[in-house]
């Protein structure tokens, strides 16, 4: 069995090698049956951070990396790696966020889930990285109406109070198990997004082809949330959530999309008007960039936050 993990990196020095060190960890690799290979996709960082790879772990057949010669996003990087894992033969592809740290027994667990519901995408129990007994994401839940999703769990203290391993509308593109036959049916992902809502729409577009998702309590990753993005309060972060929010949302709600833009209005600007509270007209700037290039269809990367 061959095991394909995609590391998405954007100058992320101090986060790579301990990611890294704990997939090599992992207790699968005492069997002599199952294969792991770390592509790790460079989007043009401007620090030193793949040198740092290529120097921590040289020599290791394991990892192969890959450079971009721009700062394509999130999902076309991931593709890109998709691509390498295919060639490769891998049955499994793991798409993980590069600013995480895997329980040693993550993948075997993933991959026993994966055994129980084939032809699913699994998704792991995931916790803050600096308070180890408190979940980020135990799987995420779409509301009905407007599909607004929601991780199930956050902030919650870990009591065993989500240990059941159950079927989920949505999971988070921070760790996803995705395997071969998921990805000849549904495709890659869309790389209109660059980044944020990837994950969202690739969740809704299983659901219509009638594909499970499903959340392994047993399965442990510990995340630094918001690393990559430089933080969920950051004009970046306002432009893509505005941004691909309607782009997602009007792919897949149908006629429940008028309510939902009434709803994305009322929200948006009660956020507007808190920003303006606390002096953060930059974030109120970029929800409005983020609306304005929606409706001139205009995506993937923006010229303004990078």
């Amino acid at each position: 069995m061959k095991i394909a993990v995609i590391l998405v990196n954007y100058n992320g020095k101090q986060y790579n090698t301990a990611c890294i060190d704990s997939l090599f960890a992992q207790t699968l690799h005492s069997e002599n049956s199952r294969e792991i290979r770390v592509y790790v996709v460079d989007n043009a960082s401007r620090d030193d951070s793949m040198q740092m790879i290529q120097e921590y772990f040289a020599g290791d057949g394991r990892i192969e990396a890959i450079f971009l010669d721009d700062n394509y996003g999130f999902s076309y990087a991931n593709n890109v790696g998709i691509r390498r894992a295919e060639e490769w033969g891998a049955d499994y592809v793991l798409l993980l966020n590069n600013d995480t740290e895997a329980d040693e027994d993550m993948m075997a667990r993933l991959i026993a889930c994966a055994g129980r519901h084939p032809g699913s995408m699994i998704a792991p129990k995931i916790y803050y990285s600096d308070r180890r007994n408190v979940i980020w994401s135990a799987g995420g839940d779409v509301s009905p109406l407007i599909r607004k999703v929601r991780h199930i769990g956050i902030d919650q203290e870990d009591q065993g109070q989500f240990d059941e391993e159950r079927q989920i509308g949505f999971a988070t593109g921070c760790c996803l198990l995705i395997p071969k036959a998921v990805l000849e049916t549904a495709g890659n992902l869309d790389e209109r997004f660059f980044l944020y809502y990837e994950d969202t729409e690739y969740s809704f577009r299983l659901r219509k082809l009638q594909i499970p998702v499903y959340y392994c309590p047993k399965a442990r990753v510990y995340h630094k949330v918001g690393a990559s993005s430089k933080g969920a309060d950051s004009p970046l972060c306002a432009y893509y959530i505005a941004r691909n929010w309607l782009l997602c949302d009007r792919m897949y709600l149908g006629a429940a999309y008028p309510l939902f833009l009434l709803y994305f209005a009322v929200n948006r600007t009660i956020c507007c008007m808190l920003w303006l509270l606390r002096g953060k007209r930059a974030l109120v700037q970029a929800t409005c960039r983020g609306i304005r290039d929606h409706c001139r269809r205009k995506y993937g990367r923006t010229e303004y936050y990078h």
